[in-house]
């Protein structure tokens, strides 16, 4: 029997805020300057869906501790910058938002001072105060399931009745650990095929959610008999 769905538990960056692509644009400039060149495609695969934290492990082990505390310095005076001149909501996500019915929350491996910052500056974070969670909340952040099932937890909900929408290979693992439903959204930087697997649904225009929504909450059918 299939589980209704209690709970739409959004990501942020890439899903709400098409802020993936500055991100991307950032590592790329920022590793060219301190001696670790990336192209878009090797910053995509490493860094997208991953908590600063597993980022910044990842820069310090390639270039030491100096230059990677330097990085992250860098990268996140440049977001910050970039976010204020250019960052927008993801395409027909504002339309999804003002017409969802179900409980909804995120889920990121953002800090709460950057999902402020950018859900703020886009207009998005009136429709979640007080329903953000942070990588920063839990032990391990994405691929581990740890992020989503504290979300659960925190909203009341068992897993099973959760969907997770994420535009990250990442994200859709960690949906699946938790024994989540995953949507994968392929209308960002991630390839589509990155996304596919069990118990997930690939989906490359944000204005398709409501109806991949309704599809996944069963309905009830009144009994003729009664």
């Amino acid at each position: 029997m299939i589980t209704p769905i209690e709970l739409v538990i959004f990501d942020c960056d890439g899903v709400l805020v098409d802020s993936e692509r500055i991100a991307v644009r950032l590592h790329v400039a920022v590793g060219a300057e301190l001696g670790w060149p990336l192209t878009e495609a090797e910053v995509i695969e490493r860094f997208i869906g991953r908590s600063p934290l597993a980022n910044g492990e990842q820069i310090t082990a390639q270039v030491g501790p100096r230059l990677g505390t330097l990085w992250q310095e860098r990268f996140k005076q440049l977001h910050r910058t970039a976010v204020d001149a250019e960052l927008a909501p993801v395409d027909g996500i504002l339309e999804v938002l003002d017409t969802l019915t179900l409980p909804s929350c995120v889920a990121s491996g953002g800090s709460h001072d950057t999902m402020r910052h950018t859900l703020g500056h886009t207009g998005i974070y009136p429709y979640f105060e007080g329903r953000i969670f942070s990588a920063s909340e839990v032990l391990h952040g994405k691929p581990a399931p740890d992020l989503f099932l504290h979300a659960a937890k925190q909203m009341g909900v068992h897993p099973s009745a959760c969907v997770v929408v994420e535009d990250s290979k990442y994200g859709v693992q960690a949906a699946r650990a938790a024994g989540m439903r995953a949507l994968g959204y392929a209308g960002g930087l991630t390839p589509a095929e990155w996304l596919e697997g069990p118990n997930t649904t690939v989906f490359d225009d944000m204005r398709e959610l409501p109806t991949l929504l309704a599809q996944i909450c069963p309905v009830e059918t009144p009994d003729p008999r009664a």
